[in-house]
């Protein structure tokens, strides 16, 4: 049987004196890639803020790679983990190299292999650019260049698709198959299940804060 990477039982998530999340149940095991879909407000944005370990439960049992997200080991984990989100997490005065460049330092990765990943993703003559002055596009593709420079053993995507040009669709699934092959997971929030169908191997509903 697979490692399991995602143990959730009956998470409840709150922010502020709003509770987003109840009684959440949710398992993901290793090679697994689990599309996550529910309305405007269902949630999905504070799992994954829960899961990327930004956001603590406030009631559950919360493990993810092993670590209890209620216990300071969380944050071992944090390097392990890729988060893209709906804004892009990147430092605009930065040119998009520099932005790698400083992901690399953190994570322990050589500045040889940020420049590489800017080709990889089609941004070889964007790399001095800054980030601020680069279209979403061009920061989402960034984004898609430091996952796969960092290899996360947890990938969490929010809306991947969002405002990527077609010839992106397969830079997306390029991603996610590396997860896998690395037995690691994938969480992925989308609106468009055609788009995600070729790369989940299941699918979850989110409604009312809670996973069906």
């Amino acid at each position: 049987m697979a490692e399991s990477l995602i143990e959730f039982k009956g998470v409840a998530a709150r922010i502020g004196v709003a509770t987003i999340l109840r009684d959440v149940d949710l398992t993901v095991s290793a090679g697994e890639s689990v599309g996550l879909f529910g309305a405007n407000g269902a949630g999905k944005t504070t799992l994954l803020r829960v899961l990327a370990t930004l956001l603590p439960p406030s009631a559950g049992t919360a493990r993810v790679l092993s670590a209890d997200l209620n216990e300071h080991e969380r944050y071992e984990i944090r390097p392990q983990i890729g988060l893209i989100g709906h804004s892009p997490a990147l430092y605009p005065e930065l040119s998009l190299l520099a932005n790698l460049e400083f992901s690399a330092r953190i994570a322990g990765v050589s500045r040889a292999a940020a420049a590489q990943a800017l080709p990889d993703v089609g941004l070889g003559g964007a790399s001095t650019r800054p980030a601020g002055e680069s279209s979403y596009g061009m920061q989402r593709r960034a984004e898609f260049a430091r996952e796969i420079m960092l290899a996360p053993d947890l990938l969490l995507l929010d809306e991947p698709h969002s405002a990527l040009d077609p010839s992106a669709i397969e830079l997306v699934e390029h991603i996610v198959a590396g997860v896998l092959d690395r037995e690691g997971a994938v969480v992925l929030v989308s609106h468009d299940i055609e788009k995600v169908a070729s790369m989940v191997t299941r699918t979850a509903e989110l409604a009312g804060g809670t996973v069906r």
